[in-house]
């Protein structure tokens, strides 16, 4: 998988693996995708991620909000006008779809968007022309269409507040976003990815205890990966360079952690691809030598040395038990080395500390 694609879908789960090779399937045909999911989940990530997986990826990326455009001016928008068409309109203007041409476009909150511009689309959909708004030249269009929506578009079928027609022509490959709870194994990484963002723009992160994080793997996250991104920044405000424990965090958050929530993520994030569980520590030893070198840090050509038998392949290996066993020996060391300091073990492993805090927890190491 071409992970380099996906430098902003975030998630090594079960859920965000069958994302992304769904993205991958779907990314070389022009098959209209219909994305579907809760507020905050990403959405538009996905949808970008498409594009840039395609090969329209050297043409623009349009994104258009249906929901929030007035149903008078959303064909204006998307369609273009041409001048004097209406009030205002003391030039002619290119709509979304022009601007799209050859490349992607994205059509967002694709369930608010009114009934009498859902027919207009449908014909776009069905036939690939259009014309602006006060015209009467038709354009041909060839422009690959993505849209979202939160909403049941089933349901408002049976309302009649959206058209079966064209929910069909809508819902050509569907891809469905998991809500933030269905992977609270994926919340260190994010907050991993959040941070980093942040410490970029120059400001201190804050660091997060053990519990802590439980915390937040428990919590149901109503607003999803975008109220994560708001924590992470009010976090970031309040506690800039300092740690952050389970008291720390605002009371929404503080929810009751028991033994069995600690024992469902552990359980969770085990499983995960061996490659997602270990591509952050497990190195080839020439990979930590050039590190070493290149850091000039005795500590990490020490490191090195994990204390492994070369395996016999002769008589076969689980490939799982031994990079798992490798794994473990790597943080132990790297915690006997730092005298159980986890960020300078973490710095040795050239790895996050909140991921190996999770390896910590999971190998049950002290």
């Amino acid at each position: 998988m071409s992970q380099e694609l996906f430098t902003s879908l975030v998630g090594s789960s079960s859920a965000m693996q069958q994302v992304k090779k769904l993205i991958l399937q779907v990314a070389q045909t022009d098959a209209t995708v219909l994305i579907l999911g809760e507020s905050g989940t990403g959405k538009e990530v996905v949808a970008q991620a498409l594009h840039n997986a395609s090969g329209r990826s050297n043409r623009s990326f349009v994104p258009i909000n249906c929901g929030a455009i007035p149903g008078e001016l959303l064909e204006s928008e998307l369609f273009g006008h041409e001048k004097g068409a209406f009030t205002g309109a003391i030039t002619a203007r290119k709509g979304r779809f022009e601007m799209a041409e050859k490349g992607s476009i994205f059509l967002d909150e694709i369930g608010d968007m009114p009934l009498p511009m859902q027919v207009k689309l449908l014909r776009v959909l069905q036939e690939r022309i259009y014309e602006r708004v006060g015209g009467n030249k038709s354009f041909e269009c060839d422009v690959r269409v993505i849209a979202a929506t939160h909403r049941n578009l089933e349901d408002n079928i049976s309302a009649g507040d959206f058209r079966e027609d064209l929910y069909y022509r809508l819902n050509v490959f569907p891809i469905e976003m998991p809500s933030l709870r269905e992977r609270p194994e994926d919340i260190v990484e994010l907050l991993d990815y959040m941070f980093n963002k942040i410490q970029e723009a120059g400001r201190k992160v804050p660091t997060l205890s053990e519990k802590a994080l439980i915390a937040l793997q428990t919590y149901t996250w109503p607003g999803n990966v975008r109220e994560l991104g708001n924590l992470s920044e009010r976090l970031s405000i309040l506690f800039p360079g300092l740690p952050v424990d389970y008291d720390d965090l605002p009371a929404k958050y503080q929810v009751d952690i028991d033994d069995s929530a600690e024992l469902l993520i552990a359980k969770t994030a085990e499983t995960n691809d061996v490659k997602t569980e270990t591509v952050d520590l497990i190195r080839e030893p020439t990979a930590i030598d050039d590190s070493a070198e290149n850091n000039s840090n005795d500590a990490s050509v020490a490191l090195n040395a994990t204390g492994l038998a070369s395996p016999n392949l002769d008589e076969g290996l689980d490939l799982k038990s031994y990079l798992v066993d490798m794994e473990v020996q790597l943080i132990q060391k790297a915690l006997s080395q730092t005298d159980g300091n986890v960020s300078q073990a973490a710095k040795l492993l050239q790895t996050n500390r909140t991921t190996l805090v999770e390896k910590i927890r999971k190998y049950d190491l002290s």
